[in-house]
């Protein structure tokens, strides 16, 4: 191994972070593109929401590699400081971490949906968003359970042991019984795209808004139906947009159906009474997501709280460089250079968010053990 290699390793390493130190490639702030232009104040204030969780050590909704000592350092120094001193954010991130490229990746965008929905069924709203049975037993990032599949990461009890949690078909089928708790009934296809971003807000027929969080899922593999789509011929890769999906399923009921259940990944939702309306949704950090700054990443590699500088595009082609935190995670984001851009809340959002598949460049700041003088 290299000293360059050495190095990057040494801070991966007291990051917490699992990423490949070959990969790293070191790069002066003054080198990246737009960081001088960049809002330093704001970005810092999103990784404050995720330092808080890393000082106290908070348990995640979905738990991922933890921080390592060298983050949660740099988060203390990081408190004493005024969030709204742009000169002085900027500095900060510059003195306390140090820039690496970590290459081009896959960028795409995952919002909160506003949906509509009730508390019963109706003809209308028909499909059920469940609760977290209380059979369910979630499985801890590498954690390994007697007769569970590593590709699998979540489990029931059996006499003594355990089984793999029941596909998405078979709890569309029935097969949790009296465990599967409805918490609101939705349109089909509203539910099964609240299910793909993770969390909603739903407007009930007398007017009340309800918020709906992650809570759990079966474990089992995701598979994407735009995927799914393209390989069928249906639509091109570069035409899959959200939009154009859910025309398709309209359009297709009951084949959409049957393509949906080939997803056999299922989540579970509370109803979250705690957050504001002005707060986002709540990420796997557990801390509400900002539109813009949050970013979701593969959480078997970078832990929560690490700034991410992203150089991309949004579907119209303008371009956008910013420094946005890892304060979220999801089944489809899996890879080094791999992020998914929270694009806020509504229509609006969902527009940005479901045209958001493209080639970006990734720049990782690591915290260094002592800031530079």
């Amino acid at each position: 191994m290299t000293a360059l290699n050495l190095a990057a390793s040494a801070l991966l390493a007291a990051a917490g972070a699992k990423a490949d130190p070959a990969a790293l490639e070191p790069v002066a702030f003054s080198q990246i593109a737009g960081w001088e232009k960049d809002d330093h104040s704001a970005a810092f204030s999103v990784w404050m929401k995720s330092c808080g969780m890393i000082d106290a050590a908070a348990p995640a909704l979905r738990p991922g590699v933890p921080a390592g000592e060298a983050l949660a350092s740099v988060c203390a120094r990081g408190m004493a400081l005024d969030p709204a001193d742009e000169r002085a954010a900027k500095r900060f991130f510059e003195t306390s971490f140090q820039a690496f490229r970590i290459g081009r990746g896959m960028l795409t965008g995952y919002y909160e949906p506003e949906s509509f929905g009730s508390l019963v069924q109706t003809k209308r709203f028909t499909t059920p968003l469940l609760g977290r049975p209380a059979d369910l037993v979630s499985m801890m990032l590498g954690e390994t359970l007697p007769g569970i599949p590593p590709n699998i990461q979540a489990a029931r009890r059996k006499g003594q042991g355990f089984e793999p949690y029941p596909t998405r078909s078979e709890i569309e089928d029935g097969v949790l019984g009296e465990l599967a708790r409805p918490l609101v009934f939705l349109d089909w296809i509203d539910a099964f795209f609240v299910h793909i971003q993770g969390s909603s807000r739903v407007k009930l027929p007398d007017g009340r808004m309800i918020r709906l969080a992650y809570d759990g899922r079966n474990g089992r593999p995701f598979t994407g139906i735009g995927r799914l789509l393209v390989e069928k011929g249906e639509m091109t890769k570069e035409v899959a947009t959200m939009a154009q999906i859910r025309a398709w399923l309209a359009r297709n009921p009951e084949e959409g159906r049957a393509l949906m259940r080939r997803n056999e990944s299922y989540i579970f939702f509370k109803i979250d009474e705690v957050l504001r309306p002005e707060d986002g949704p709540r990420g796997a950090q557990d801390v509400a997501l900002t539109p813009g700054r949050s970013l979701a990443v593969d959480r078997a590699l970078w832990p929560y709280g690490l700034p991410m500088w992203i150089d991309g595009r949004f579907p119209d082609g303008a371009r956008f460089r910013r420094l946005m935190i890892a304060q979220d995670t999801g089944s489809a984001i899996k890879g080094i250079a791999r992020g998914d851009y929270f694009a806020g809340t509504g229509d609006a959002a969902g527009a940005v968010a479901g045209g958001m598949r493209q080639q970006t460049d990734f720049v990782v700041l690591l915290p260094r053990p002592e800031p530079l003088r």
